[in-house]
């Protein structure tokens, strides 16, 4: 996609330049040119402008309009939003600088429309006995509409397997290996296997190993209800799941378009044959609701189950296989699971709205002569003389008044869900569009620009598998790689309304703490945000003391790419609920047609303030890291994690690891050069702040800053990962809480031989780890010093 921005210059000449999907290079409108008397930093009355006019009362009914109707990937639903967010981001009085949609054309899964999926108990004689519903029950009129997509496992494969019925938990590869050691032969039954423990697709995965051949799965009350599983306990009498309620999901295991790994899903990219496509589930899987589940699991023959595998289901759970003699159903019968899914090649959109940023890295300088606004580093091409040495000309023959900023801070949401998605993710949308009409409003008046770029983004087809973002990611990775100060994504905006929960990695750390101390956390009191999140998530620090604890990024939203593949600082936003009040792993409705705007209304966030403090947080958190002089991105705050890595390596590997002649001391060496360099940096910033630096030192302290994450990348470090090249933040399967390639390694590693290649392959990650950590430590330091 191209953008063509029209840039306003001071003799009121026009060029046009290219985008493609995000920024390219541009120019500031002359009435926001920031003055030149001192460098431009944060604007704590824009702040507090920004704070104040940010509108719970307009979040809530734009949440209303959001998740008035399902508005699943690619649907014409769907693309109405695109249109609404377009129209939004194009307004005359709060809109962007600009604003478009871009297509890839992706590979999704649906269920077939013709022959809807089904589950069947089959009697000895072939009859049906016994249907699992096909759709959850309209409770509220918004769960019978043609437009509800049935209950479903995306991706997973057409098939009608028939048999037994056995119960395998959460459906671990640990899990099926008990089902064999109580004697119970897998080969041709169907499991049924709850959420929770291991990812959708691993419960296929692992079934199908073990020779499985298909797999039922449903939500247990004990994991999402408190254990409250009656009508009269649930929605819409209170927040928790119906018995009827399936959640949806995609079992795809990688993310980005499963045709095109790597690539863009745009006409001129190679698409794989769906033939040597990989990632799918390798037999057919179908979710059900827990009432049914209940009526399958309670009438199961067979050992009981270990207690750590027991629900709420008001019944002693059984391993099977089949049905006890006095049970509802005949001894002999067998379950069939009917799946009619089909593959089908959409157009999914992703939306962009842009805020053209002021100029980085500092203030233009004052040319004495012409008195252009210019950074003097070439001669000046239209006032040329003595006292004018230089001028930045960034395009051969313009006439440039400043340096083009080329710097952005991204914050997305995505747009697509499973229903209507008013949680999951219209919260995070309705977030979205109120943050970026006050943005919008102040920028229309001309009374504030950032000193940085700012993004907005509208992901498509997240719920399939994070594909908007990964083909954006795709498609722009040099660009983005070399430009992007961070990612800011805000999914579910709000899951409950008890306290603000964080994702992040180490160097956004001190921006979200700066934030949230300023905002008043919602409820009575006179709390702050960051005051009341301590109360519910903290850690103790060696540096701070006890502060609030962020969690890490794994894969669950937007973000999972721009942290995994290409190295950017990232963040996840959102409030949550209180986990010492429930054992909820996720809210109750997630992924069902019971996530719908009463919902949020009566039960999670009514008066809509938890939304309101997201919006704070989130804007703040934009505007520090677009309009600060100085990036407030705290590297030194990685050395913590990175001590922790290594004292739980040193503890829990380290015998271990001599006993095969393997040393750590590398890796400590390593780690205490990152320490001291990121010390220095900070201390040279610090120096720098109190003076008047040169803006191109600015510029290159805010490059070390920002380049930081990308040097923890090695593509080559995880082979069997898709995606995964961050050192520090890939999957770790290995149970010791470090480096997770060393965890992974010795893990594997653990019970071969000395001097075997699995072995060989523990060295590999310390080696890994320790290049990375050099490289990091090298990037920290001044940029004159090899």
């Amino acid at each position: 996609m191209q953008w063509t921005k029209v840039l306003g210059l001071g003799l009121g000449a026009a060029a046009f330049l290219g985008l493609g999907i995000i920024l390219g290079h541009f120019a500031i409108p002359k009435e926001a040119t920031p003055s030149v008397s001192a460098p431009q930093d944060l604007d704590l009355q824009i702040l507090e402008t920004v704070m104040g006019q940010l509108n719970a009362s307009r979040i809530r009914e734009d949440l209303r309009e959001l998740s008035r109707e399902p508005h699943l990937a690619t649907s014409p639903r769907d693309e109405d939003l695109v249109q609404l967010l377009l129209q939004r981001w194009r307004d005359p009085e709060s809109g962007l600088d600009s604003a478009e949609a871009s297509k890839y054309e992706v590979l999704l899964s649906f269920p077939s429309q013709e022959q809807p999926n089904l589950v069947h108990v089959v009697g000895p004689t072939g009859d049906i006995i016994y249907s699992c519903r096909q759709t959850e029950e309209n409770l509220t009129g918004e769960q019978g509409g043609s437009d509800v997509v049935q209950p479903y496992a995306a991706y997973a494969p057409p098939g009608a397997p028939q048999g037994l019925l056995v119960y395998a938990n959460q459906g671990s590869e640990e899990d099926f290996k008990e089902l064999q050691t109580q004697g119970i032969k897998l080969e041709g039954t169907i499991a049924l296997t709850r959420y929770g423990g291991v990812g959708r697709v691993a419960k296929a995965v692992n079934a199908a190993k073990h020779g499985v051949a298909g797999v039922l799965v449903y939500t247990d009350p004990a994991d999402i209800n408190d254990g409250l599983s009656s009508p009269s306990e649930t929605f819409p009498n209170s927040w928790y799941l119906p018995p009827s309620g399936v959640e949806r999901g995609s079992y795809y295991e990688y993310f980005g378009d499963p045709l095109t790994p790597y690539l863009p899903a745009i006409p001129s990219s190679f698409r794989l044959d769906l033939a040597n496509v990989s990632g799918f589930p390798p037999i057919p899987t179908q979710p059900i609701g827990f009432q049914d589940a209940r009526d399958l699991l309670c009438n199961l023959n067979g050992t009981l189950a270990p207690a750590t595998w027991q629900g709420a289901l008001g019944c002693g759970y059984r391993l099977g296989p089949g049905f006890r003699p006095d049970g509802d159903f005949p001894a002999d019968s067998q379950v069939n699971v009917s799946v009619h899914n089909r593959l089908e090649l959409r157009n999914s959109s992703n939306v962009l709205g842009i805020i053209r940023g002021a100029v980085e890295p500092g203030e233009p300088l004052l040319c004495s002569g012409c008195r252009c606004h210019c950074i003097l580093i070439q001669p000046c091409p239209h006032h040329p003389h003595p006292s004018c040495p230089a001028h930045l000309s960034l395009f051969s023959g313009s006439l440039p008044f400043f340096l083009w900023p080329d710097r952005y801070v991204l914050y997305g949401n995505h747009r697509d869900s499973w229903v209507h998605g008013a949680v999951d993710p219209s919260s995070g949308t309705a977030v979205l569009l109120e943050l970026s009409r006050v943005l919008g409003t102040l920028l229309k008046r001309g009374t504030w620009r950032p000193r940085r770029s700012i993004v907005f983004a509208s992901w498509g087809a997240e719920e399939f598998g994070l594909i908007g973002s990964t083909e954006f990611t795709e498609e722009f990775f040099n660009k983005l790689q070399e430009r992007t100060v961070a990612y800011i994504n805000v999914d579910i905006s709000v899951f409950a309304n008890a306290t603000l929960r964080v994702q992040g990695t180490p160097p956004v750390q001190s921006v979200v703490f700066s934030a949230t101390k300023e905002i008043r956390s919602p409820g009575p009191g006179e709390l702050s945000i960051y005051d009341n999140w301590i109360r519910y998530f903290n850690r103790s620090s060696p540096v701070y003391g006890l502060v609030p604890s962020l969690g890490s990024l794994g894969a669950g939203s937007d973000y999972a790419p721009f942290v995994h593949f290409l190295g950017i600082s990232s963040m996840d936003l959102a409030y949550t609920y209180d986990r010492s009040k429930t054992s909820a792993r996720i809210y109750p409705t997630y992924h069902t047609a019971f996530d719908t705007f009463d919902y949020v209304d009566k039960f999670l966030d009514p008066g809509f303030s938890s939304h309101q403090a997201v919006a704070q947080t989130a804007g703040s958190v934009i505007l520090r890291l677009s309009d600060s002089f100085f990036l407030p991105l705290n590297v030194s705050d990685y050395s913590e994690t990175l001590r922790s890595f290594l004292q739980a390596a040193q503890q829990d590997l380290g015998a271990l690891l001599e006993q095969h002649g393997i040393s750590l001391g590398p890796l400590v060496t390593a780690v205490e050069k990152f320490d001291a360099e990121a010390a220095a940096l900070g201390e040279r910033i610090s120096t720098l702040q109190k003076g008047s630096p040169d803006p191109l030192q600015v510029r290159m302290l805010n490059d070390q800053l920002m380049l930081l994450e990308r040097t923890f990348l090695n593509p080559r470090a995880f082979p069997e990962e898709r995606y995964y090249s961050h050192v520090l933040w890939a999957p770790r399967t290995g149970s010791v809480a470090t480096f997770p390639g060393l965890s992974n390694a010795c893990s594997r590693a653990r019970d071969t031989a000395p001097g075997s290649e699995a072995w060989a392959e523990v060295q590999r990650q310390i080696s890994i780890v320790v290049m990375a950590l050099e490289g990091a430590a090298a990037t920290l330091r001044p940029v004159a010093d090899l």
